[in-house]
């Protein structure tokens, strides 16, 4: 069974670092994944909603390596950019 053992909280946003176990050539092998959570309420039904996204540890480098692009797109505008 899945075991939690680590939990960060920003804002509206978590992350969980979860233990697994896997059964490979007759041996219990533990490997680490991960959570990202997304918290906000429904205003018309009043509720909160959650939305999660699942990695392995092999994603991480990935993910980070397509949000410093989108960051460097978002922040270092052009000349004549009108977004902010």
């Amino acid at each position: 069974m899945n075991k939690p053992i680590k939990k960060y909280k920003s804002g509206n946003f978590s992350g969980v670092i979860w233990m697994n176990e896997r059964e490979v050539d007759g041996a219990k092998v533990g490997f680490k994944t991960l959570t990202l959570t997304r918290s906000w309420k429904d205003k018309e039904q009043a509720i909160w909603r959650n939305e999660h996204l699942n990695f392995r540890r092999s994603d991480i480098p990935k993910i980070m390596a397509i949000m410093n692009k989108l960051q460097e797109d978002l922040f270092l505008s052009e000349e004549g950019d009108d977004d902010e």
